[in-house]
């Protein structure tokens, strides 16, 4: 057997080990055999909920700027801080941290409720208790999270956490934001992991339907975390080249030894 023949067979069995990898089209493609259409159905409220341990940034304006500035001590900082979160730097908590009783601890207003209402009920209860007390003229409050995250893990291209300035992130994006899918993601069982009133939910979700934007799950909140499973094929394939690397090399010696006695 000459050299070249050798070689010959050495590639075709490289070949065949390689094919064992192959992923189909239909389980790499999002929304299979979705032409035009139009989809109509509401999804659940966007405005999320406070809970404990959020941390908010809470600014407060009124007819008199210097009778406002006592209360905005804590969001000087809240850009450096949104932004610090964005480069995954270490920074010092400045903010308003709800605490583990649903409180925010406000100058002058003291205890304030706030775990279990929507940024605009909250917000509208500091206005209104500053009215009350007549402690501003016209008073506007504005909340934002300093903490509005979404965790992005497993067969994606730049796993991450994800820092939403806007609050608002659908499922498609922050896949979008990690780099996308790879090729071995599972992409009819992606998992959802939400944490609601203390539980964890754990939801499937399939990319390749177009039920994907009717579902109430198409909308992100915050905390929220997608992990995408690889698929059958790079389970598959891991297990066939841990099985395979041995005769693998065990073969290419015998074909080194053997060519080397050709060739003398």
């Amino acid at each position: 057997m000459d050299s070249s023949r050798l070689v010959y067979l050495m590639f075709i069995f490289f070949w065949c080990l390689c094919s064992t990898a192959c992923v189909s089209t239909k389980d790499a493609v999002y929304f299979n055999n979705i032409g035009n259409t139009e989809i109509s159905g509401k999804t659940e409220s966007l405005e999320p909920v406070i809970q404990p341990n959020d941390l908010l940034s809470i600014s407060i304006s009124s007819l008199n700027p210097a009778a406002s500035e006592v209360f905005n001590v804590s969001t000087a900082n809240s850009s450096r801080i949104a932004n610090a979160t964005a480069t995954n730097t270490v920074s010092p908590v400045i903010g308003y941290l709800v605490d583990q009783d649903g409180n925010v601890q406000l100058p002058l207003l003291g205890k304030t409720k706030a775990a279990g209402l929507t940024k605009k009920d909250f917000q509208e209860g500091i206005r209104n208790q500053l009215i009350q007390r007549k402690l501003l003229i016209e008073p506007v409050v504005d909340i934002r999270y300093l903490n509005y995250k979404i965790s992005v893990l497993g067969e994606v291209a730049r796993p991450s956490v994800l820092t939403v300035p806007n609050e608002k992130i659908t499922l498609l994006e922050a896949l979008g934001l990690a780099g996308d899918l790879t090729i071995y993601a599972s992409r009819n069982n992606v998992l959802l992991i939400r944490e609601e009133e203390g539980n964890k939910k754990l939801i499937r979700i399939d990319l390749t339907t177009k039920e994907l934007f009717s579902s109430p799950y198409y909308y992100l909140k915050s905390n929220d975390i997608i992990y995408v499973e690889p698929n059958k094929t790079k389970i598959q394939s891991a297990s066939n080249v841990r099985q395979w690397l041995p005769v693998v090399f065990s073969g290419l010696t015998v074909i080194v030894i053997a060519a080397d006695r050709l060739s003398r």
